[in-house]
């Protein structure tokens, strides 16, 4: 995981989106209808992270927002493990807005 380049107020209001970047991927966190949904792009690929609002939830992991999931995890690492792949990229690549990083059991 990495916090380089990351664009992340301090606080914010549930609902509001955080974003962070690196330049080749950026990273979009909502808290939600109940969710808090965690996606990357990176050159029109896509790859959602959701947990339920309370936290205390696996990870799933989705192609998009409302995809369909494709795997459940205990771990944030799995997830972005998995996330990353998806996006044919690093784990370490991926930008994590700092509202998101406890995210997983």
């Amino acid at each position: 995981m990495s916090d380089t380049g990351v664009d992340d107020p301090e606080g914010g209001e549930a609902g509001e989106e955080r974003v962070a970047s690196n330049g080749a991927i950026t990273a979009r966190y909502v808290e939600a209808n109940g969710e808090r949904v965690l996606t990357f792009e990176r050159e029109g690929r896509t790859a959602t992270l959701a947990q339920n609002a309370d936290g205390y939830a696996m990870v799933s992991v989705r192609e998009g927002a409302d995809g369909e999931e494709l795997e459940r995890y205990y771990g944030f690492d799995m997830a972005l493990d998995h996330a990353a792949e998806l996006l044919a990229a690093s784990p370490n690549e991926l930008p994590i807005p700092e509202a998101a990083a406890d995210m997983g059991m």
